[in-house]
């Protein structure tokens, strides 16, 4: 190899650790603030879905509609992937998550509400229905979004277009733990709440010696079981896709921070490595030039 080819090797290595730097100070910073953003909701999220679980016991929330149990015919599948890649194997592998829970299903027999563009283009390439799908972009995203996407599931199991309403997000444990995980959010029951609290509670620090979730016996409601419940549920059903949103962006920028990272060293060692190989290179041509010299000084001596 040319030293000009090893040299604009070696430049253009260096112009690619410039960049994936910069993406890895600005995903850090975007890191911190998403972190700070799901690890202060959980106490929030664990109290309102504590809140449900607590009305889980009465007879007026197994009666509601939206915790009736029925035959499974058609799924309602919310994916919440990333709009951009650079994230490792984050997308891939809420994807496949998802893919694997769908797998053996008729196409017709799932409709897909996708948060992110990357899940929405792996669903529509393979023929599902994609009634919304939204752009994840923002890291400010307002509840009032989750409110109305869960006011359409909410009417859609009511309406009887599907039978169960299933989430697939990445759940944030740490800064390089992100783990794929589908839940169930409707209809509702005390085991997929549980599960979701259990998701929200971390394994170390103030939070993780919180009691278990657990319904009692009774549990008296005022002013009524209906007027309550009618205002709760969907409410808390919006609570707990708002929370899988803040972990999935947490997930996010932790997953491209790292992969940024990892992209620098390594951009690094190959720039080190075709250094030396230049400098090989280079010393072995002044030396055949040298040899060259001598030879023919000695040939024009004798």
């Amino acid at each position: 190899m040319a030293l000009k080819d090893i040299k604009n090797q070696i430049s253009a290595k260096k112009r690619t650790n410039k960049v994936t730097r910069a993406m890895e100070a600005v995903s850090a910073a975007k890191m911190r603030k998403t972190q700070g953003s799901a690890i202060a909701g959980r106490p929030y999220a664990r109290a309102a879905l504590s809140v449900l679980a607590r009305l889980s016991g009465s007879a007026d929330l197994a009666r509601h509609p939206l915790a009736r149990e029925r035959a499974v015919k058609k799924t309602a599948l919310v994916l919440i992937t990333s709009d951009k890649g650079l994230a490792g194997a984050l997308n891939s592998g809420v994807i496949k998550e998802a893919a694997r829970f769908v797998k053996g299903r008729d196409v017709n027999d799932v409709i897909v509400y996708a948060y992110g563009r990357k899940g929405e283009e792996y669903f529509r390439r393979r023929g599902y229905a994609i009634p919304e799908a939204f752009e994840n972009k923002r890291d400010d995203v307002p509840l009032s979004v989750m409110q109305e996407l869960s006011r359409k599931l909410s009417a859609g199991f009511l309406a009887g277009e599907f039978d169960e309403v299933v989430a697939a997000y990445s759940n944030f444990r740490s800064t390089f733990e992100q783990v794929p995980t589908l839940r169930k959010l409707l209809p509702l029951s005390l085991e997929g709440i549980s599960r979701l609290v259990s998701d929200i509670t971390p394994a170390k620090g103030k939070w993780s010696d919180d009691a278990p979730v657990a319904s009692p016996a009774s549990y008296m409601v005022e002013p009524s079981p209906e007027e309550v419940l009618a205002v709760l549920v969907p409410r808390l059903v919006a609570v707990s896709l708002y929370h899988m949103l803040l972990e999935a962006k947490a997930s996010e920028h932790s997953a491209r921070m790292v992969a940024m990272k990892s992209a620098s060293d390594k951009s690094d060692e190959m720039a080190e490595l075709l250094t030396r190989k230049y400098n090989k290179v280079r010393q072995a041509a002044i030396t055949r030039e040298v040899s060259e010299i001598v030879g023919g000084r000695e040939a024009l001596a004798s």
